[in-house]
């Protein structure tokens, strides 16, 4: 039986090449598009691309032949990543929204979705190397910066 990845997909090319490649690799992949943020308080109508995203994850899935979910975790995101921002700057520090997203919603709350849909495995698409040493004890996982420096993404990833 094949093992089932639930996939991280934006509609962009990193998460949709990261599909395909999953496929060729003989995983059953399935796409999970996040919706993070709703309020759009302050914004004109145009600075929250959201629909237009999921709109493309979907054609991509629907492309690629595979099933499609969408998952709204706009209020994780308010909770774990807005709040904390903002109570870190009132302390006079300015922490990473990148790397906080990353943790709480994408291995975290997105996590706990792709288990919900059966997941063996989950993934993104971002840029990285992976590396598995065979040990006596086990085997280790070793995530490490991408090939091209300019486009390494693996930072988001710790």
């Amino acid at each position: 039986m094949k093992k089932k990845v639930v996939l991280g997909l934006s509609g962009g090319v990193d998460s949709s090449v990261a599909a395909w490649l999953l496929m060729q690799q003989g995983f059953d992949v399935e796409a999970l598009f996040m919706r993070n943020w709703h309020d759009t308080t302050g914004l004109l109508q145009s600075d929250c691309h959201w629909e237009d995203d999921a709109m493309f994850a979907e054609m991509v899935a629907k492309k690629l032949g595979i099933p499609y979910h969408f998952v709204d975790l706009s209020d994780a995101y308010r909770q774990k990543v807005v709040d904390y921002m903002f109570s870190e700057y009132e302390k006079g520090r300015t922490p990473n929204p990148d790397i906080l997203c990353n943790r709480e919603i994408k291995f975290d709350s997105f996590a706990d979705e792709a288990r919900k849909l059966g997941a063996d495995y989950v993934a993104t698409g971002h840029y990285c190397r992976r590396e598995i040493l065979n040990t006596p004890g086990g085997e280790i996982y070793r995530l490490l910066c991408g090939s091209d420096g300019n486009k390494d993404q693996s930072y988001f990833l710790c």
